[in-house]
């Protein structure tokens, strides 16, 4: 069998549940820092780094040899929650890197090994301390596909044929227009003793809405809510499973907002290297687990912890990589702005290094992002109709790499643009002679999409 273009073993023993190969089909063999690479020689440029789960890249060469240490030493691989010296460092990292410069006071719970286990724990803890039930969320939510964060996410194809009980839908911020001010709204309805919404035990959100469409809180709205939790008794849940780990600039998305979490879920690029891991991080007054109330055989994935350490101790121990991650930011949002001036109406959205632009179509969007790939970009969308471009480069993605897949993208955009103003002037039988062709045209060394298939990735 040829693996390069006999992709029958998939599509014969896989489930249909796969998506992302459905867009990007070429078989990967070896991937490093921002680029991957096919059974075919191919290389593309990877703005989607598993969804975030990559922050850092492809096999950091740093993390590598620590984890390769770690196994030919013996070292614990399945820890359960047994105390480790590789935990124990993670922890003291952890605590003196990210936690206290920010004056920050949170336990760690482990729950692995996937960003919808942390969620979960989450809503479990915030039911215990409160003596509630229902969890507020928000539209265009996503927190996970297992069935309590599913009941928290917003978008239906996701939530298809499961039955998702004690969960109440708030409009995000702006998803009623920008004349209607959507916290206020929701604290007149918890105030109604009529408003027809159960006390809740907590309020879940992210600061920005990876899957639903790079909706990015302002601080002032984040502000509003976290005092209506403190106002009617519930929990503030911070969703940092995407938007997290440097993702908007700095390690956590809501540093700059003026906000204190009582409960905060991280995961995806937690341990730095791509394995699974996830915690939460819960007030102290809010840890209130009784011994093993909670567990998971797979909370302590010690190669992970091996991982996570260096990545804290090699980009977080001063605000260098933090710096750098904003001018990449500021470079992405130029780009953003000239395809903006190509498409009427199109917005720019999200903050940071995830940000994307809405083109107002799906289909448009899907257009772009398949024609990307065929020029060595792999690049998805986001949003409830998948009209969102969404750029989700490793944040160590160097300048060059960064324009260079920058570049490509603002391409595709153009060559698309005009397709479709071809395609309103030129008769059917001559369009095919206008359009772009399958095959990449050359481009430098490093480069030889996806609009999002429907299924959403599990956490």
């Amino acid at each position: 069998m040829k693996v390069s273009t006999d992709r029958s073993i998939f599509h014969k023993h896989e489930s249909e549940a796969r998506g992302y190969c459905r867009r990007f089909n070429p078989v990967f063999t070896t991937a490093s820092g921002s680029s991957m690479h096919d059974v075919d020689g191919h290389e593309y440029v990877d703005f989607l780094a598993a969804c975030g789960s990559l922050n850092y890249g492809h096999n950091d060469p740093d993390m590598s040899c620590a984890l390769l240490k770690h196994i030919t030493s013996n070292g614990i691989t399945a820890g359960l929650d047994l105390f480790s010296v590789a935990k124990a460092k993670f922890l003291e990292s952890f605590h003196r890197l990210i936690l206290e410069p920010r004056g920050m006071d949170y336990r760690v719970q482990f729950t692995g090994p996937t960003g919808t286990n942390a969620v979960e724990a989450a809503m479990k803890l915030a039911r215990k301390v409160t003596g509630r039930t229902n969890i507020i969320a928000f539209t265009n939510g996503f927190h996970g596909v297992s069935l309590g964060a599913l009941a928290a996410t917003g978008n239906k194809y996701n939530r298809m044929g499961a039955s998702l009980p004690n969960i109440s839908r708030a409009p995000y911020e702006l998803y009623m227009g920008s004349d209607v001010d959507t916290a206020k709204y929701l604290d007149k309805l918890l105030s109604d003793p009529s408003g027809g919404i159960d006390a809740p035990a907590a309020i879940l959100l992210e600061t920005v809405q990876g899957e639903g469409g790079l909706n990015a809180a302002s601080a002032k709205w984040l502000q509003q809510i976290s005092a209506l939790s403190k106002r009617h008794g519930a929990l503030l849940i911070i969703d940092d499973i995407q938007a997290g780990c440097g993702r908007t600039g700095t390690f956590f998305s809501f540093e700059k907002m003026g906000i204190e979490p009582d409960m905060v879920t991280l995961s995806k690029s937690i341990s730095g290297y791509g394995l699974p891991m996830a915690i939460v991080l819960i007030k102290p007054e809010h840890d209130q687990w009784a011994p093993a109330e909670h567990n998971g055989t797979f909370r302590g994935n010690t190669h992970a912890f091996v991982t996570a350490r260096v990545a804290l101790e090699k980009f977080w121990s001063d605000d260098t990589f933090s710096k750098g991650i904003s001018a990449k930011a500021a470079v992405v949002t130029e780009y953003l702005s000239q395809i903006a001036k190509l498409i009427p109406g199109s917005q720019i959205k999200g903050r940071g290094m995830i940000q994307g632009i809405s083109v107002g179509s799906g289909e448009l969007a899907d257009k772009i992002c398949r024609l990307s790939f065929k020029k060595g970009l792999i690049i998805e969308t986001s949003g409830p109709y998948d009209e969102v471009i969404k750029i989700l480069a490793p944040l160590t993605t160097s300048m060059d790499l960064l324009k260079q897949g920058l570049d490509i993208l603002l391409e595709a955009a153009a060559e698309v643009v005009v397709v479709s103003l071809l395609a309103c002037i030129i008769p059917s039988h001559d369009k095919n002679k206008y359009i772009p062709q399958s095959h990449p045209k050359p481009l430098p060394t490093k480069v030889t999409n996806r609009a999002k298939a429907r299924q959403r990735h599990a956490r």
